[in-house]
């Protein structure tokens, strides 16, 4: 179960609980299944946008975010900086990658 805590007056969406943090090193040794952890389209596009925002930020300022992801066995996080989006994975440095369908959430 993920939790959503909203604050109205930032517009500000923080995840919590059940999440671990992983090293971006490790991401190269993770296994992804071939399923959508999101449940509606709606969703799905606004993890796109947030993907593509992401990456300009990483591009221009080199903004770290917090990409909230699945792998086989877990729920996990890591702050980076996003380098690149494709219809299907994002970029990370040394050409780690993170299929998007295995996002939930990119703060």
């Amino acid at each position: 179960m993920i939790t959503f805590v909203v604050k109205k007056a930032s517009s500000t969406l923080i995840m919590k609980s059940g999440f671990k943090e992983i090293n971006k090193e490790f991401i190269g040794e993770l296994n992804f299944p071939n399923k959508e952890v999101l449940n509606s389209d709606i969703e799905i596009n606004l993890r796109n946008l947030d993907l593509e925002r992401a990456v300009a930020l990483g591009n221009t300022d080199q903004i770290k975010v917090r990409i909230y992801f699945e792998d086989d066995k877990d729920k996990l996080f890591v702050e980076t900086t996003i380098w690149g989006v494709t219809d299907e994975r994002i970029i990370l440095k040394k050409g780690l990658t993170i299929p998007n369908q295995r996002i939930l959430k990119v703060q």
